[in-house]
Parts: C-alpha cells; sequence; structure tokens
C-alpha cells in the first residue's frame, strides 16, 4: 500500500477524532457552566453523543477536561485583566479587575470552581491559580500603594469575596442576575482607604488559604 493511500484512509479517522473532541468540549462547556466542576461526566459524554469510553480517550481525567472546556472564560478573564492593569488610576484598575473577575465568575458555575478551588495534583492548575493569585497581589498592592485601598486588606480577603460571591450567584441568577455587583460595591466601599477601621481578627495566612482552597475541591 503507496503512503498516499494510508494518509487517505487515517483522514476520516482523524477527522472524526476531532469532530468528537469537539462536541465533548461544547457539552462540557455546558454542563460545567450549569452544574459546577462536580458535573456528571456520563451525561457530558451523552449530550455528546460518544461513549464514556471516548470521552477518556480524549480526556483521561476530569480536569483535563474541565480545563478545555474553561479555556474561553480563562481567556476572556485575562483579556478583562489586561486592561484593568493597564488603567493609570490604580483604585479604577482595582475596581475594575475584581468586576471583570466576578462578572466571569457570573457566567459560569464551573469558573467559579474553579477560581474558588485548588487542585495541588494538576500542574497546570496551580501554574494558573499562581498566577491568578500574583495578579491579585499586583492589582490590590498598587492601589494600596497609592494610598486608595485601606492597608490591611490581604489576598485572602479577595478570595472570601470570591467564596462569598459564589452563593450569591447561585440564589439570584434567575431573577437578578445582577445582584452580584451590588454586594462587591459595597464591599468596595468598606476596602476604601479612608474606610479603614481596626479589625480583630487577622487575615489567613498563605498556608491556611491553601489549604482552604484545597478543602473546597474535596468536598461535593
Amino acid at each position: 500500500m503507496r503512503q498516499t493511500d494510508i494518509e487517505q484512509l487515517d483522514r476520516p479517522l482523524r477527522r472524526d477524532a476531532r469532530e468528537s473532541r469537539e462536541k465533548l468540549i461544547a457539552a462540557a462547556q455546558a454542563e460545567f457552566a450549569a452544574e459546577g466542576a462536580d458535573a456528571s461526566l456520563e451525561k457530558v459524554a451523552r449530550i455528546a453523543g460518544v461513549s464514556i469510553g471516548t470521552l477518556y480517550r480524549h480526556f483521561p481525567t476530569r480536569m483535563d477536561l474541565l480545563m478545555a472546556a474553561l479555556r474561553p472564560r480563562l481567556q476572556e478573564f485575562i483579556d478583562g485583566a489586561d486592561r484593568a492593569m493597564r488603567m493609570d488610576d490604580p483604585w479604577e484598575g482595582f475596581v475594575a479587575y475584581l468586576e471583570n473577575l466576578f462578572a466571569v465568575q457570573a457566567g459560569d458555575r464551573g469558573f467559579n470552581d474553579f477560581l474558588s478551588r485548588r487542585f495541588p495534583g494538576n500542574a497546570e492548575t496551580e501554574r494558573i491559580h499562581d498566577a491568578l493569585c500574583q495578579q491579585i497581589e499586583d492589582v490590590l498592592t498598587r492601589a494600596q500603594e497609592a494610598g486608595k485601598a485601606r492597608p490591611d486588606i490581604t489576598q485572602g480577603d479577595i478570595v472570601n469575596l470570591i467564596w462569598s460571591n459564589g452563593p450569591i450567584i447561585d440564589a439570584t441568577s434567575a431573577k437578578a442576575p445582577a445582584a452580584w455587583r451590588r454586594q462587591l460595591y459595597l464591599m468596595l466601599d468598606a476596602y476604601r482607604a479612608e474606610r479603614a477601621h481596626p479589625i480583630p481578627e487577622p487575615p489567613m495566612t498563605d498556608e491556611q488559604l491553601y489549604d482552604a482552597m484545597v478543602h473546597l475541591s474535596k468536598v461535593k
């Protein structure tokens, strides 16, 4: 058999595999957005019209499928974050960064779960989370050094805001889908330097914050 004949026989298989992968990603995007990161993979396969074995051939782990499904959301967040971090006014940049973060969170329960948790067994998610934490640190520090944000806010306080925003989104998405913005702006008012009062509880350490996010990834 000539090499060209082999290539012609391979093409339909490659095309079928590509189509199956695309269908799986589309189904996973819908299911993760609606049900969160723990959505049924069997249902994803059923919606895509493939077997669960085919799903696992393309995506050996749940995290592989989740990351493929979240790629557009992550890019949407990154684009908005880049714009916010280039803003001249440090406070406005801080506000824009958080509003962009929570707007993307509000549109996708899977992305909300991804933001809220840590997955220490996955190098890709650890790298993304480390970069996200550094972004939060940078945009917050810039606002603090400009005297706009109160100096005692920490990265952990921002993650607490992410955690508290998730249930608000779940409770209000059907009837008041923008309610999360009111809560965000109430909290932003509390973050202003001129509103600062002593806080009786110290912030979480980096280790406590990391362990809490890992704990959430184990809770079903």
